[in-house]
């Protein structure tokens, strides 16, 4: 398909047509998949599956795919389309957040496919052909993905459209990002920050510390990698002046198993704000009571999710294709009829608040993902899951932003009568020796309140614990080694 007629589907199409293409594809890629794949093939027969599949109750019933017991059980060459390595590939690692790093093969194909979405982000951003855009990508760009395919996509976006695009690569080096904002980016109307949020965040800080001057450019921002709460994107947009955080703001759900899979757009970033309006709508509108997930439009024609006892799984093509996948996410999937009708049992009419923003033309019928924050990246007190979002959104409080980077890192431990309690760990600015007792009581104060007001489990915890309820802070230096250590994903938990 021409770029331009991919460009169009996915602003034009219709529900119908996304949900014909879903099912046609699931079917389409289990085929391609048999007959290319011999490792999927014995994966059937060790999972005793003999059975047709030409239909979709049929592809439901298919065996659930994972690491464990199906990348890790057979040779690369026998994962690989075609049942060889003897091709050209790109090579990415997990990041072993969650175990043992995997390497995944992938091809252009995926590359490609991202590509679209930026296209489509710069254009909504509007740069002009007189108005040239500097992309700093600050990923690390060693053997993860984050770094190495948004560059690809990037460079392919912007060569396939011939768009005003200059590309940086500093990686996770905040000196040379730092280098860039002061002498490269005054060349640039557009200045688009890429990478991990917490990241971002510290190099925002760092750079209006330094007395760079946000307010000259029209900053625009691209996350992955984590989920941030909507108080995290205010404080961004609000230091850096964005112009319009619907359109210049975008998340990625990716992973290095398959590339980019859903994004986040205007439409939906109005959706969460909308749930948060309220206490209960969240709930209402999900169905289970949890932190606000990732939510993302995919595209059919590039991969398929559906959802089985509320994990997410995958299908798609790659270097290694998936057939229901399970990557260890869970949550669910919806479609646009759906999010309409969620809401207006809640009394909104999504229609009007479209409208009210500005952005009915940009309304995707595409269907929707939704994924929630992984309960191993989560600890517990006294049964209580707490969630690193609600710590995070408490320390965005504005009387904290002179002294703390925002970052942390929690762990459930035991006193010497071994009664539990929550250890916090936060992170001091660069510039900061030592935080008056006044702003630590401050920061108690603002996680007690925001876990009252995200959690009644915490509140009725309080009423027969008291103060044993509360977390204990601890405040280390900037890029203390043992917590906050440059270079890597932040461990918000540690177990």
């Amino acid at each position: 398909m021409k770029k331009q007629d991919i460009l169009k589907k996915i602003s034009t199409a219709s529900e119908a047509y996304w949900e014909q293409l879903l099912k046609k594809e699931k079917l389409l890629v289990f085929k391609e998949t048999y007959e290319k794949v011999p490792a999927y093939r014995k994966f059937l027969k060790t999972q005793k599956y003999d059975k047709k599949v030409k239909k979709e109750t049929d592809f439901a019933k298919l065996p659930i795919m994972t690491k464990a017991n199906y990348l890790r059980k057979y040779p690369l060459h026998e994962l690989v389309m075609g049942g060889s390595l003897a091709k050209p590939l790109i090579l990415t690692s997990t990041s072993g957040s969650t175990g043992t790093s995997f390497y995944f093969p992938r091809t252009e194909l995926i590359d490609n496919e991202y590509s679209y979405i930026l296209e489509r982000f710069l254009a909504e951003g509007g740069p002009q052909k007189n108005e040239p855009t500097l992309i700093l990508i600050c990923f690390g760009m060693g053997v993860w993905i984050g770094g190495v395919i948004t560059y690809q996509a990037f460079e392919t976006a912007s060569r396939r459209s011939n768009l005003p695009v200059s590309i940086l690569t500093p990686g996770i080096n905040k000196a040379e990002i730092i280098k860039a904002l002061k002498s490269i980016a005054p060349n640039y109307t557009n200045i688009i920050l890429v990478g991990y949020p917490p990241f971002i965040k510290d190099i925002v800080d760092e750079a209006i510390a330094e007395k760079i001057n946000f307010s000259k450019y029209n900053t625009r921002f691209i996350f992955a990698a984590e989920v941030f709460t909507e108080g995290f994107r205010d404080y961004l947009c609000k230091k850096t002046y964005v112009k319009n955080m619907y359109r210049d703001t975008l998340a990625i759900y990716g992973s290095a198993d398959i590339g980019a899979m859903a994004w986040e757009t205007g439409i939906l970033i109005l959706l969460k704000r909308l749930l948060q309006k309220k206490e209960g709508r969240m709930e209402k509108f999900f169905g289970t009571k949890h932190a606000m997930p990732t939510i993302g439009y995919f595209n059919p024609a590039w991969l398929q999710f559906e959802s089985e006892n509320g994990e997410v799984l995958i299908s798609g093509r790659n270097a290694i294709p998936f057939v229901r996948y399970g990557i260890g996410d869970h949550g669910g999937t919806f479609t646009f009829s759906d999010m309409k009708k969620r809401l207006a049992i809640l009394n909104i009419d999504f229609d009007s608040e479209i409208k009210k923003t500005g952005l009915n033309d940009a309304v995707l019928k595409l269907p929707c993902v939704y994924v929630y924050e992984r309960n191993d990246l989560s600890t517990t007190l006294y049964g209580l899951q707490i969630y690193p979002e609600i710590i995070r959104e408490a320390l965005l409080h504005v009387a904290l932003h002179p002294y703390i980077t925002g970052k942390f890192s929690m762990i459930t431990k035991f006193d010497k009568k071994q009664d539990q309690y929550l250890e916090i760990v936060i992170e001091t600015k660069k510039e900061i020796k030592k935080i008056p007792n006044q702003k630590k009581k401050q920061a108690l104060k603002s996680i007690i309140e925001n876990l009252h007001k995200k959690s009644s489990e915490f509140s009725e915890l309080e009423k027969h614990l008291g103060k044993r309820a509360h977390p204990k802070l601890v405040f280390v230096t900037h890029e203390h080694q043992d917590y906050f250590k440059p270079g890597i994903k932040q461990k918000w938990v540690r177990k």
